[in-house]
């Protein structure tokens, strides 16, 4: 059964819901070897997920954005890690083809290999001297023009999805210009090699190891985009990561609810949900929550009716929306963990994952400090 058989968003959702059920429980496995999920994706790629954010005339699905975030959120309440790592595939794909950044051929044969392979995609430009590519660092990676052929050399830092990438959008410095630009290099040519150093706390399983680039030579037209300015336009896909903390925020809450309604303590009659204190934390979680929702899936569905002149005024407001979701979702592990009691720090227990998978959400882009930044001129410029 492929997604693009369904009819509607909410079938999708629920026939996701149920394909992911066994990432919850291989989440454990994966998180205490720091081994990759290839069986998640294998998964998904068997219900035809890599492919739904392609557009009709390429023969995707086209889904909204709003519909990504839910499907998102499904697979994060599952494994945080599966989702964040997919999510940047997803979110890519959606991006070039709404917006037509690459030439249509290009896209056209990225597409038919994402519909009949599975193909996964994602985009490396974090780099050791530049750190993340929002603050604006020049890459030390480098493109050297040879005849009709680009060679590239550099390293890459947290390229998530690396063990099973076919695609990778490699930002470098063009040689002899000021120019940077996007490169397509398949996972598979020579002079490609990953070198595993994932060694996060958090996040354990999204593969994000060094990308390491030898004398990797591409065609002239696999330089698909070439940037002349730092000035950022406003990415509606980028919301997938807020999704998934939200995601991970509500399987804590779950969790939590759950124990506190089985919990019967003999200093106690019934279960400790009766408690004045649980209900309290209890109705703070499920106010957090539903704060993120409106918040989140307000604005998806703004971006998703609006034309591209006023999803451009919206880069702000969507910067908002991750800084207040993940700290949010934040509150509500903690939350969650105060429920449970010291029972939550044990390795056999869910808590302990998701609290430090949760945190990982501060140091996706865009940064907290950037954002409230945005935040305080745009309100002094409107005043």
């Amino acid at each position: 059964m492929k997604l693009q058989e369904l009819a509607t968003v909410e079938e999708r959702v629920q026939a996701l819901a149920q394909k992911v059920k066994p990432f919850k429980e291989r989440a454990d496995k994966y998180d205490k070897e720091g081994s990759f999920p290839f069986e998640n994706f294998n998964d998904l790629k068997e219900i035809g997920y890599p492919a739904l954010t392609i557009p009709n005339q390429f023969g995707g699905l086209g889904i909204s954005l709003y519909e990504f975030l839910k499907l998102q959120e499904t697979i994060a309440k599952a494994d945080g890690s599966t989702a964040l790592a997919i999510g940047w595939h997803m979110g890519i794909t959606k991006h070039i083809g709404e917006n037509q950044v690459w030439k249509e051929e290009k896209y056209k044969e990225f597409t038919k290999d994402v519909i009949e392979t599975g193909a996964l995609l994602n985009s490396a430009a974090t780099e050791p001297a530049t750190g993340s590519p929002a603050r604006g660092g020049k890459p030390e990676t480098t493109a050297k023009k040879e005849g009709n052929k680009w060679i590239i050399n550099g390293r890459k830092t947290f390229t998530t999805l690396a063990p099973v990438l076919d695609y990778i959008i490699v930002r470098a410095s063009i040689d002899d210009t000021d120019d940077i630009g996007n490169f397509l290099v398949k996972g598979n040519l020579d002079g490609v090699q990953i070198e595993e150093t994932w060694d996060s706390i958090a996040m354990k399983a999204t593969g994000s190891h060094d990308l390491i680039l030898n004398n990797v030579t591409v065609n002239e037209d696999d330089l698909v985009e070439t940037i002349t300015t730092r000035n950022q336009s406003a990415t509606g896909w980028l919301l997938h990561i807020p999704a998934c903390y939200n995601g991970i925020a509500k399987a804590a809450m779950d969790y939590a609810i759950e124990f506190a309604s089985s919990y019967s303590p003999n200093s106690i009659n019934g279960t400790i949900s009766e408690l004045p204190t649980v209900k309290q934390k209890i109705g703070e979680m499920a106010l957090l929550t539903m704060q993120s929702d409106h918040f989140l899936y307000g604005v998806a569905k703004k971006w998703d009716e609006s034309d591209h002149d006023t999803r451009q005024t919206m880069k702000t407001e969507l910067g908002a929306v991750k800084l207040s979701v993940v700290n949010h979702a934040i509150q509500v592990v903690d939350l969650a963990m105060r429920i449970v009691g010291a029972r939550s720090l044990s390795e056999k227990n869910p808590l302990q994952r998701y609290y430090r998978d949760v945190r990982a959400g501060l140091h996706n882009p865009p940064m907290d400090d950037m954002t409230i930044m945005q935040l305080a001129d745009q309100a002094i410029n409107n005043n």
